[in-house]
């Protein structure tokens, strides 16, 4: 293809007024066109009449050079060709097929008039996010991808191209500097618990979601990429492992039980302050039966009581993830 073989001449920008044009933008589709469809075709109208395209199979003779001579308003037009998607020289690019149709469709009568739907992306799409996704996962097969179906961003409707930008140069989502700001948008708790004083360190890039959590799904709470929330945090923090010979059941069982794993305002991301946080579970057994209220309005003071003071509990019971020690039964020592 004549403008195919231009683009790869003039990847660094250099590119006559003509080539700046763009592909239908994933996520961020030709709003112009979008609406011309859906003020004329209701969504199941646009179903049928792309089934019926691709039934016929009416694909251009010219493929990426049909759309490029009328999508050349958009500021990003050869981006993709900097990406996989557009590496015309691999056999696993759409490019190097159909090229734009592989992803949107066959042509058939949509360049003339444009009022015949292609298939579109992102929230101007009159597409399913389940429709949507499969023109992806129909390429997009391997084993990090094998939990989608069933997974939390499948449940909740959630299209690939919402996370993914495809005609872009970087993905942001793929990149460790931006991936954050990526999920963030629509995990808003979890952003605001990784700005509280005791955090994990994601606000400076040194951890991203996916260190912890596989977005296309997995079969443990939460899109965990381990098979369970400790075995997650083992892979970090191995000196909490055990077996011990002295085991706390909560840190044995789950670390969220004590623990914000995004963030929190109290010491070392716990849920809440020792000693309130104990008593949820020590509540009926000799000193810790007492109510120790800290420096509140009740009358009590810290820096005189050992139950209230520095770490509270944890002036005593300083191995509280488990012991070793032949008697350290109380995780004293």
């Amino acid at each position: 293809m004549k403008i195919i073989k231009t683009m790869k001449k003039f990847s660094t920008g250099m590119l006559p007024a003509l080539m700046v044009s763009a592909i239908l933008s994933l996520g961020f589709a030709t709003s112009a066109t979008a609406s011309k469809w859906d003020a004329k075709m209701t969504p199941d109208e646009v179903e049928a009449t792309l089934d019926k395209k691709f039934a016929e199979g009416k694909y251009s003779p010219k493929g990426a050079d049909s759309c490029l001579m009328c999508h050349r308003r958009s500021e990003k037009v050869m981006d993709i060709f900097k990406g996989v998607h557009g590496a015309i020289d691999s056999s696993k690019s759409p490019m190097a097929g159909l090229q734009c149709e592989s992803c949107h469709g066959p042509q058939g009568n949509h360049n003339k008039g444009g009022n015949e739907p292609m298939i579109a992306f992102g929230p101007q799409s009159t597409l399913s996010a389940e429709k949507q996704n499969s023109v992806c996962m129909s390429c997009h097969q391997d084993d990090k991808r094998m939990a989608w179906n069933g997974g939390h961003h499948d449940n909740a409707d959630v299209a690939c191209a919402s996370c993914h930008s495809v005609h872009t140069e970087k993905d942001p989502v793929l990149s460790k500097n931006t991936e954050m700001e990526v999920c963030t948008s629509c995990h808003t708790k979890q952003k605001a618990d990784m700005n509280k004083r005791s955090s994990h360190p994601m606000k400076w890039n040194q951890m991203v979601c996916s260190d912890c959590h596989n977005p296309h799904g997995t079969m443990s709470d939460s899109d965990l990429v381990k098979p369970s929330v400790n075995e997650t945090c083992y892979s970090c923090h191995a000196e909490k492992r055990g077996p011990k010979l002295w085991e706390h059941a909560p840190v044995t069982e789950d670390c969220v039980t004590c623990h914000n794993p995004h963030g929190s305002v109290n010491d070392a991301m716990l849920k809440t302050r020792a000693p309130q946080l104990c008593q949820q579970c020590h509540a009926s057994d000799g000193h810790a039966s007492n109510a120790y209220l800290g420096n509140t309005s009740q009358g009590a003071s810290v820096g005189g009581n050992a139950f209230t003071g520095g770490r509270s509990c944890l002036n005593c019971h300083n191995q509280i993830h488990g012991s070793n020690h032949p008697s350290g039964k109380l995780f004293q020592r």
